[in-house]
């Protein structure tokens, strides 16, 4: 499987998704511009000792994803989708796509997939806009692996 960041900001939830992907045996992609370096010692210390681990993908933009990535895989999250995340079924090759973590994907390119959006359900309160985006990463990648009998993983 693979987890697509777009344009992350904070290292320390790319970490833990880093970390995750390596215990899963799924593709880390990152898309340009990052809000951190990938020498910054902090985002090294949230992926621990699992950075060598990582099946790890590093893009220039969204289009070299595009390029990759069949439209018919892909998984975009959001929270304004209609669907669940639960009411999708889950293949080894999909493409599991989150946004920033202050605003999300760009409203652009949930237009262009409108029926490749998915969400996890939240309840509305004032104020909470969405769950941590690692947090988010690891309760879909999850999902999609107990779909699949959790492969390769014991």
């Amino acid at each position: 499987m693979h987890i697509v960041l777009v344009e992350p900001e904070i290292h320390m939830n790319a970490g833990n998704v880093g970390r995750t992907c390596a215990v899963t045996g799924t593709t880390l992609h990152l898309v340009k511009p990052l809000g951190f370096s990938l020498a910054d010692r902090y985002l090294k210390r949230a992926g621990l000792d699992y950075w060598p681990l990582i099946d790890l993908q590093v893009h220039d933009s969204w289009d070299e994803v595009a390029a990759l990535a069949p439209v018919e895989r892909m998984h975009l999250f959001t929270t304004r989708s209609a669907c669940s995340y639960t009411a999708v079924h889950y293949q080894r090759d999909d493409w599991l796509i989150f946004g920033r973590e202050s605003i999300g994907l760009p409203p652009s390119l949930l237009d262009a997939f409108l029926d490749r959006t998915r969400r996890i359900p939240m309840r509305p309160v004032t104020g909470a806009r969405s769950l941590n985006l690692s947090n988010a990463v690891v309760i879909v990648l999850y999902e999609a692996l107990r779909q699949q009998d959790f492969p390769g993983l014991s």
